[in-house]
Formats: structure tokens, sequence, C-alpha cells
């Protein structure tokens, strides 16, 4: 095999590892809003007068393990309104016809 050969195996190969890795992530995203949105419905956070704290809603330094993909997915979905803040620094759904989708 020459080397231009195993120069364009090569990259084919990172192609195909990036996008696996950004499907990944896409899916996992993915999970994570079906999750928050889960997580209030389940709480009855329906309002700012029911809102709930999310322990997940911030990111920590110190956590060792995979990739919590949660707190960013609850900045999306505020920036959505999907999900309301209050000034606590608590999460209610806003729109109350959101439902998660089963992959």
């Amino acid at each position: 095999m020459s080397q231009a050969e195993r120069i364009v195996i090569g990259i084919c190969v990172l192609i195909i590892v990036y996008v696996l890795t950004r499907k990944y992530q896409t899916w996992r995203t993915g999970l994570a809003y079906k999750s928050v949105v889960a997580d209030l419905r389940n709480k009855g956070a329906f309002g700012p007068s029911s809102a709930v704290t999310l322990p997940y809603s911030h990111q920590s330094v110190f956590r060792v393990g995979m990739k919590d993909y949660r707190p960013k997915a609850i900045e999306y979905l505020v920036a959505s309104y999907i999900v309301g803040v209050t000034e606590t620094g608590d999460y209610y759904l806003a729109k109350k016809d959101v439902v998660p989708r089963d992959s």
C-alpha cells in the first residue's frame, strides 16, 4: 500500500469518527432534553408558583465521569421559552403541551 493510499484511508477514518461523534452528541443532547422535561412534568412544575429546583442545573467543576448534557439542555430550553426560570432560580414548564418524544 502506497503512502498516498494510507493518507486517504486515514482521512476517511477521521471523517467517519467525526461524524459518529457528532451523531452521539446529538443523541445524548436529545436524551437530556427529554430528561429535563420529564423531570419537570413528574414534579408538577407547570408554572412559577410550582417551580422546582433542579440539582443538575449548574455544571460541577469536580464532576468525574461521563459528561452531563442536562445543564446545556436547560439553557437551550430556557432560551427557547419551553422552560421558565423564576427569580430564585427555580424551573418550570412554560409550555404545558410539550411532550418528550420517544426515540
